[in-house]
This record gives C-alpha cells, structure tokens and sequence, in this order.
C-alpha cells in the first residue's frame, strides 16, 4: 500500500463519521419538530376529468411514463448493457430495487389518482420509498467503496423507509397524523448526497453531473406539484401542475439511466 493510500484511510474514516454526525444531527433535529398531519387539501387536484372511463384521466394515465422508465431502466441492469457496467452483481442490487420501484409507481400512484384518498396515498408512496432508498444506497456504498455493505444497508433503509409510512399511516388512522419521518426518507437523501459526494469524490459508477440532474429535475416535479391549479388554469385546462409533476419526476429517474449507460460507454473504451 502506498502512502497515498495509507493517508486516504484516515481522511475517509473521518468523513464517515462527519456523515453519520450529520445524520445523527439531523434526525435529532427532526424530533424538535411537532407531528405533520396530512393535509386533506392534498387529495384537491386541479384536473378531476374523466375521459374514457378512466377516472382523473390526466394525474392517472401520466403514470404510465414511470412503468416506461422503470421497465427501461431494469432492462439497462439485467440486459447485456448490464454486464458491461457492474464489477459484481451484488453492485446491481441497489439499482434493481430503484427501478422496480419506479415500475410499481406506476401503479401505485395511478391506484391511488383514480379515487384519492388517505388510504390509496400509502400505496402511491411506498414503491417511491423504495425507490429512494434503492438510490440512496446506490451512492452511499458507491462513494464510500463499500459494495459489501449493500447486503445489510439496502435491506435496512428499505424497510426503515417502508417503516416510516406504516408509522404514518397507523397515526392518520388515530387521528394524529405524523409525516415527520415519511419526510425525512424522502428529502434527507436530496440533501445528504451533495455532501457525500463533495466528502468522497471519487466513484466507479455515481457521478455528481447526472446526481445534479436528478435533483434539478425532481426539484422542478415537486415545485410544479405546488402550482397544480396554476398551471391548470393558465393552461387553461389542457394540462395540470401535478400531471407535469408526474412526467418530470419520471425524467428524473430516466437520468439513473444515463448515468449507468455512461458507465457502460466508459467501460468499453477501456482496452
């Protein structure tokens, strides 16, 4: 082992620990925090058409783009492209789960679209669940060139963020709705990972250019999400503010696709 890679060990056993401080920081911080209900404006979208029989035509049918990617991406894993990317199976994991999830999207969100409510949106946000955590241990385990890691951490963060909307779910039905932790799942990841990959700069198959396409694109989702009826009424009911949310998030998901077909173009011009 060189001296490089001797003083490498410290600086990296250092920002593990400035991660986890953060982490350990952050979900303490989240307990300060009084209970977020669900707010039952939530289920008031824009467009409530019906058109050939389908209900909220528009926020239901738009789905159909993340089967699309979900379906595009698994096959960009398991396919040949796949056997060009990943060094080891196991490194395929983390993305296997990701994509299934955006698969499953499609279908729990299009169930819960046909006739909102509180218990429909629990199946709308578990395949998304799944999905970020599948991502997010992609990154970690990624960055911190821990691909043995992947056999406890994704397990774990699946069933943590699974946890979380079973949590929220069980006090909606008290009549306490909590959707702290369901939150934290969803948004801690955005805003961890640009710092994992400032704190570990080299990896074999992330990068921070398409890490910040997925941001800007799913930021732009969930910032359309809030313009639902704006962008209903300027468009003069042509299209939704959440139908749009739909399309761009599933866009977000298209970029993991990118990136790892990068990976594989990479790979083959290696001699």
């Amino acid at each position: 082992m060189t001296s490089t890679e001797d003083s490498d060990i410290p600086s990296a056993t250092r920002n593990t620990w400035i991660l986890i401080i953060i982490g350990i920081v952050a979900f303490i911080g989240l307990l300060q925090i009084p209970p977020i209900p669900q707010d039952p404006a939530f289920h008031l979208f824009a467009d409530i058409r019906t058109c050939l029989g389908i209900l909220n035509f528009g926020n239901t049918v738009s789905n159909a783009a993340f089967a699309l990617v979900g379906a595009w991406g698994l096959w960009t894993v398991l396919g040949p492209t796949g056997q060009k990317i990943f060094q080891t199976k196991k490194e395929s994991w983390p993305y296997i789960i990701f994509f299934i999830g955006v698969a499953l999207v499609s279908i729990g969100s299009a169930y819960y679209h046909w006739a909102p409510n509180n218990e429909r949106l629990f199946w709308d946000r578990l395949p998304m669940t799944v999905a970020f955590m599948g991502f997010f241990t992609a990154f970690i385990t990624d960055r911190l060139n821990r691909p043995s890691a992947i056999s406890w951490m994704l397990p774990t963060l699946v069933v943590l963020g699974a946890a979380s909307l079973i949590y929220w779910s069980i006090t909606e039905a008290d009549g306490h709705g909590d959707l702290r932790f369901y939150g934290f799942v969803q948004f801690f990841p955005i805003i961890l990972l640009p710092i994992v990959l400032i704190l570990f700069p080299k990896g074999h198959y992330t990068s921070g250019l398409y890490l910040l396409w997925v941001i800007l694109w799913y930021g732009s989702a969930m910032g359309l999400e809030q313009l639902d009826h704006w962008i209903y009424d300027l468009s003069r009911g042509a299209i939704s503010g959440h139908t749009i949310k739909h399309l761009l998030a599933a866009v977000a998901a298209f970029v993991v696709i990118r990136m790892l077909q990068n990976v594989a173009r990479r790979t083959a011009d290696i001699p």
